[in-house]
């Protein structure tokens, strides 16, 4: 069983149940995306203890919680899953992926880094990222974060420290 050093950010039971499964580690779960400050004291510890890994569900809730947490506190590693792989017939979510998906989205994780700007909004303009949802989501998709719209994509980018140069090599250009 794969020991997991960081603390491992979930929403929920079933997240961890699963994640415990194939893993040996802990987790921090954040009851849904109205998270308490209490929640986020414990996430901001475990970051400067640890450091952790924010693995939320590929949906809107679960992106709403990983921009609440990355924008309280810097240098978070993020996980991501595809959408596709983390799904039944009705729900989406982390505790629905198969073994090899988790172990893909916790091996390629990356990190974000506030107050950095690497890529400023005319060269993200210049790139074609703004308007052309395909481009942008094979971007993404390359630098394992998956499809997002264009401000969040323009601020990831960002946050990643990935300049236009970058993007055109990732994009082939």
């Amino acid at each position: 069983m794969n020991k997991i050093q960081e603390i491992i950010v979930v929403e929920g039971r079933h997240d961890s149940a699963r994640l415990k499964q194939f893993f040996d580690c802990d987790t921090i779960e954040t009851g849904g995306d109205q998270m308490s400050e209490q929640t986020l004291a414990r996430i901001a510890q475990a970051a400067k203890s640890r450091g952790v890994i924010i693995f939320t569900d590929p949906d809107h809730p679960g992106e709403h919680i990983r921009r609440q947490i990355n924008e309280r506190i810097d240098g978070c590693k993020n996980a991501f899953i595809d959408k596709k792989k983390a799904r039944t017939d009705k729900k989406v979510g982390v505790e629905h992926a198969a073994r090899e998906d988790l172990e893909a989205a916790l091996a390629s994780c990356v990190t974000f880094t506030k107050n950095r700007e690497s890529i400023s909004w005319d060269e993200f303009l210049d790139l074609g990222l703004m308007g052309n949802k395909e481009r942008r989501i094979a971007l993404m998709e390359r630098l394992g974060t998956g499809p997002c719209n264009a401000k969040t994509c323009f601020h990831r980018l960002n946050q990643m420290g990935i300049d236009a140069a970058k993007v055109k090599e990732v994009l082939h250009d």
